[in-house]
């Protein structure tokens, strides 16, 4: 039987670890660099062998305050790294390098834009410096695990949310909200695929209405919105069936598998006191000054907020639109590039969210990865603005520069012959030539007085008109030619 939710309250908070954009480790001078060697970019300092110290990379910090300004939090000016040990073969020290009670992004909030229309502020926690560590690979060993250290030290900061969404709509359209603006900033790649930003959510129920928040589970590691959405719902569903079948909740870590839709138990949550943080001995406090808060708020860029009200004065955007096209600053350079081509900035938003989007939904790619630039399409929205090229034949065009099979729309359309036809003379003689062929239906149109009816009953010359125009006359000019003959 289907669950409901309207016995329970659903509640998630969100872990978030956002990898930084630094060139080096945040303890070492190791590359960062994704795709090398297994183990090549391990340094003793990232193994904590004997006899070595960590340094602060000052830019992990300048990262962090920027990101601080920007979700409007208040900035921790001492910072305390603390140990966190466990024992887990990707984590060479048995330790990890994190902030406990002193983290250096204290409260804050980020508004997010939910599809009714309303906004919700979703409170942030605070956000901590910390490294990373090393990557288990299963796949590639039978019966064996490999271990993988050139992650090991890569500078991360965790935000951590206040239990406020209600949903994965909610969650889903904070965790977006985050992506774009930790790339905004330029402080993360954001490429979830490579693990630049991977959520672990937290979820539990109450009985609807109550004040007491029910037992919470982790589900880690979820690196598209789509997965996390699906791990949601999957999730919800688990504690519903659990708690309706008068069971309870366990306190866990779970992973879930987004191929498969099923999750499983991981581990047991530990709770703090079974990691004995303790302050580390190699690093002391680092304390951070007005002069260097001020010289990360001059390194802010436009944010997804800012960028929103400028499209819609700018390019005379509606809300929606333009809140869609701003929250993620590819998808938001992408249009700019495209407007700045194709003289009609209605257009080509509608073909960057309809056509393009769609494609990239259908292929699973980022915007960076669009075989297509912001340059070709805007040339192509030229095109469609001037009636070179009627919408059908526009999306012929759309195919080919995808598929690559030539290096801009004007060369498009000439070897697909796909000029849309605007001659006057030529396409009044096609007009002539179908309505001759239908006396029926011109009959019908003539002895019909509903404006309504015959508005409709005109769409049914357009499509032997097409066929005749080999799908290059120019609709807007049939439309007009074909009322001024019928007499409508």
């Amino acid at each position: 039987m289907r669950r409901t939710t309207m016995q329970w309250d659903i509640v998630i908070g969100l872990e978030i670890h956002v990898q930084l954009a630094t060139k080096t480790k945040i303890f070492s001078g190791s590359s960062t660099a994704f795709g090398a060697e297994p183990n090549t970019q391990a340094s003793a300092v990232d193994l904590a062998m004997p006899g070595t110290l960590p340094v602060p990379n000052e830019q992990a910090f300048r990262y962090a305050v920027m990101f601080g300004l920007a979700v409007n939090a208040e900035i921790g000016r001492r910072s305390v790294f603390d140990r966190k040990n466990y024992f887990y073969p990707d984590l060479p020290k048995g330790y990890q390098t994190t902030q406990l009670d002193h983290p250096i992004v204290g409260p804050g909030f980020v508004d997010i834009d939910l599809a009714d229309g309303s906004t919700k502020r979703v409170r942030i926690h605070h956000a901590h410096l910390e490294e990373d560590a090393g990557k288990s690979l299963h796949e590639d060993f039978h019966g064996m695990t490999g271990i993988d250290l050139n992650r090991a030290g890569t500078p991360l900061i965790e935000v951590v949310t206040e239990p406020d969404m209600n949903s994965a709509e909610e969650a889903v359209a904070f965790a977006k909200k985050l992506h774009g603006l930790v790339s905004s900033l330029g402080i993360c790649d954001g490429d979830m695929s490579q693990g630049s930003l991977r959520f672990d959510v937290n979820i539990s129920l109450k009985p609807k209405g109550s004040d007491e928040l029910g037992t919470r589970t982790e589900t880690k590691n979820l690196n598209s919105f789509r997965f996390m959405e699906q791990a949601i719902a999957h999730e919800v569903e688990r504690q519903m069936d659990i708690l309706e079948d008068g069971g309870r909740i366990i306190q866990e870590t779970r992973l879930y598998n987004g191929e498969r839709d099923e999750s499983r138990s991981m581990r047991s949550k530990e709770e703090a006191n079974d990691y004995r943080y303790f302050p580390c001995p190699d690093l002391l406090p680092v304390v951070i000054d007005d002069e260097f808060i001020q010289s990360a708020r001059d390194l802010l860029p436009e944010l997804p907020d800012e960028r929103k009200a400028r499209f819609k004065e700018q390019y005379g955007l509606n809300d929606y639109d333009a809140r869609l096209l701003s929250d993620d600053a590819s998808m938001a350079a992408f249009f700019e590039e495209t407007a700045s081509h194709g003289k009609d900035a209605k257009l080509a938003a509608n073909w960057v969210l309809g056509e393009l989007s769609a494609r990239l939904n259908a292929e699973d790619k980022t915007v960076a990865q669009a075989p297509i630039t912001g340059t070709q399409l805007g040339q192509l929205v030229a095109r469609i603005a001037d009636n070179t090229v009627s919408s059908s034949g526009a999306k012929k065009v759309f195919e080919a520069l995808w598929n690559g099979d030539g290096d801009n729309a004007d060369a498009v359309i000439e070897a697909q012959g796909l000029k849309q036809v605007s001659d006057t003379g030529a396409l009044e003689a096609m007009v002539d030539e179908v309505l001759a062929g239908m006396p029926d239906q011109v009959a019908q149109y003539q002895g019909e007085e509903d404006p309504k009816k015959r508005k409709k009953m005109l769409g049914g010359f357009m499509g032997p008109l097409m066929k005749a125009s080999k799908g290059q006359g120019n609709p807007k000019l049939f439309n007009e030619i074909l009322a001024r003959k019928l007499g409508g």
